[in-house]
């Protein structure tokens, strides 16, 4: 009986778990991986991506290729996230500085509440202004 009553008082205390924060975590680990496939896992069927001089709306599979290449030539060393907005409302924007072996980009990404589904919509990769 204590058993029961001690599970359903840690089932009441928890914080609910917060979809947005989850999505975002398993982005940023992605990212700091250099892990496309793990990124788009995350990704709408259509994306508007931008990466330096290359924006447009990219499916899921064409995505993965061009962060796999940017990847491939950019190792990364770190990426810190700087700025999250709240999760009070049906998008959250994500912005976080990357450094890699090709220099430093900030990279930003919003994921959307579509159909109960957290999804990324929009991913960026731009150079970094030091």
């Amino acid at each position: 009986m204590k058993i029961l009553l001690s599970f359903i008082l840690l089932w009441v205390v928890s914080p609910e778990s917060d979809p947005y924060a989850d999505v975002s975590a398993e982005i940023t680990a992605a990212i700091k991986n250099g892990n496309a496939k793990e990124i788009t896992k995350h990704f709408n069927d259509k994306v508007d991506l931008k990466m330096f001089d290359k924006e447009d709306v990219f499916s899921k599979a064409q995505a993965e290729a061009i962060l796999q290449d940017f990847f491939n030539k950019n190792k990364v060393k770190s990426f810190n996230t700087s700025h999250s907005s709240s999760n009070k409302g049906p998008n959250q924007f994500v912005v976080g500085i990357l450094e890699t072996s090709g220099g430093k980009f900030r990279v930003s990404f919003l994921i959307k509440k579509l159909d109960a589904v957290f999804l990324v919509s929009q991913f960026r990769i731009e150079k970094e202004n030091e």
